[in-house]
């Protein structure tokens, strides 16, 4: 039994079942950001542009083989597609590209800082053998690297 709530404990306590719980968690609470703001700004622009943001009540009637007519709410259909269109627009201009946008100038400046380090030891590497050399009496000459003009 004790085995058993060890091997639970360390189920639970594991990096990626936390970064799961918390990643549920925010999830839940920017859906509520983005459907505020479908709900609140772009279906009534929706609705400014096309007259009608709600567009549930759309049905049609085809009669069938007893003469009575049988409904299909397609409006429904059409009201959840444009949410989720619209929703997942959201979420790609106000998160996406912002976030990958970051990234990439995260990116970049990382490589610019490892392409300075790779750089420097280069340059302290040829000023330490040129010190080698004096100590020793020699006179070793290196190929000097050509000058940098940004330093």
């Amino acid at each position: 039994m004790r085995d058993l709530l060890n091997g639970f404990k360390e189920f639970i306590t594991r990096g990626n079942v936390l970064d799961l719980a918390v990643a549920v968690v925010i999830g839940a609470a920017f859906s509520g950001v983005i459907t505020g703001l479908v709900n609140g700004f772009i279906m009534p622009l929706v609705g400014w542009l096309v007259g009608a943001p709600d567009f549930s009540g759309i049905k049609f009637s085809v009669p069938n083989w007893r003469g009575e007519s049988t409904e299909f709410p397609v409006g429904q259909f059409i009201q959840g597609l444009i949410m989720f269109l619209l929703i997942s627009a959201a979420i790609y201009f106000l998160v996406v590209v912002p976030v990958k946008k970051l990234m990439e100038l995260r990116k970049t400046t990382e490589e610019e800082i490892e392409e300075t380090l790779e750089k420097d030891v280069e340059l302290l590497t040829e000023i330490r053998d040129l010190l080698r050399a004096q100590a020793n009496g020699t006179t070793h000459t290196t190929q000097a690297a050509p000058a940098d003009p940004t330093r």
